[in-house]
């Protein structure tokens, strides 16, 4: 599929999410892609992940369920491009279905839930946050809460929006669905435990690997953003990027948390609970206030949604630009 065509399915996909989100009548009719893969996985790990196995047999079957999953979801993502091509207004088609694989509407709508509740109790701001981030909701206050949700907003901007549009752009509908199944293998298998550690080692760092560039441009839309937006800072957002992204436990989230972190004068990260263990991180913007509140969090939106409209921007002029070299 050539580079203009991808680019405009991104486009597409983007600006169709964007206004109309994954139809809740569609998910209770055939739940979602992502769930797809989620049970695809499940079922391998059950069948290859053998505790009585020795520690390099489970890491060899963890890189057969990863090869599994990316031909899984690559495979049938591009023949049903090729289909949809084939016909009047395929192109439109192939955006609707690749729109699923994006979070914009659904990321803005958790967060802001969070933001609401907050603004009720702290117990309802705990139960909306519970919905988007693993660590434990219940020994959180109002301002760890609020961090939870701004931490998570950053994150999923990269790993739920930046990621898989970049690789949409790159491989097309099957690109994006190879993507979204490296991101589920990692978030349901790629854990540091006993029964993870060596089966989820290949999905976990090949995670790594096809996040690196779309944290890295995630991290640079928020710093774009940030000169759009009132009371943000650009260069605070460069500096913290420059400064604490390296010192996150992830190779890639520090990018996103920090320039969200510097450019709203927040400290982000840090020690956290996760599962009764303390998971001890390095601070994203660091000097920056750790008393945030739901209007941080609401600062924090209008940050995501002007990064976001970026990257929006960015898809649809390298459409246009490829499209008029084509000619």
């Amino acid at each position: 599929m050539a580079l203009e065509l991808t680019l405009a399915l991104t486009a597409l996909a983007l600006l169709f999410e964007a206004a109309f989100g994954y139809p809740a009548a569609l998910y209770r009719a055939i739940g979602h892609p992502v769930g797809w893969i989620g049970r695809l996985i499940a079922l391998l790990e059950r069948w290859l992940n053998r505790e009585e196995a020795a520690p390099g047999e489970r890491r060899l079957a963890g890189v057969a369920t990863l090869l599994v999953i990316l031909a899984a979801s690559f495979g049938p993502g591009f023949l049903l491009q090729s289909w949809l091509l084939s016909l009047p207004f395929g192109l439109f088609g192939v955006a609707i279905l690749a729109s699923s694989l994006l979070a914009q509407r659904s990321l803005h709508l958790h967060v802001a839930r969070v933001a609401q509740g907050l603004d009720r109790s702290l117990d309802e701001g705990r139960a909306a946050v519970s919905q988007i981030v693993g660590r434990d909701p219940h020994v959180l206050d109002e301002a760890g809460v609020a961090r939870a949700a701004i931490e998570s907003l950053a994150e999923n901007f990269s790993d739920g929006i930046v990621a898989p549009a970049l690789w949409m752009a790159v491989g097309g509908l099957g690109g994006a669905a190879a993507y979204k199944a490296v991101n589920t293998a990692d978030s349901m298998i790629g854990h540091r435990n006993r029964r993870y550690l060596e089966f989820g080692w290949a999905s976990a760092r090949f995670d790594d690997l096809v996040n690196l560039p779309a944290a890295r441009l995630a991290g640079a839309l928020i710093v774009a953003a940030a000169v759009m937006v009132p009371g943000a800072s650009p260069a605070n957002a460069a500096r913290a990027i420059r400064r604490d992204a390296r010192r996150h436990r992830s190779p890639n989230a520090g990018w996103p948390e920090a320039a969200m972190a510097g450019a709203l004068g927040l400290a982000l990260a840090g020690p956290r609970h996760y599962g009764g263990q303390l998971s001890v991180d390095g601070y994203m913007g660091e000097g920056g206030r750790r008393d945030c509140t739901s209007a941080d969090i609401r600062r924090a939106l209008k940050l995501y949604r002007v990064a976001d409209t970026l990257l929006v921007a960015l898809a649809v002029a390298g459409a246009a630009a490829f499209t008029l070299a084509a000619w």
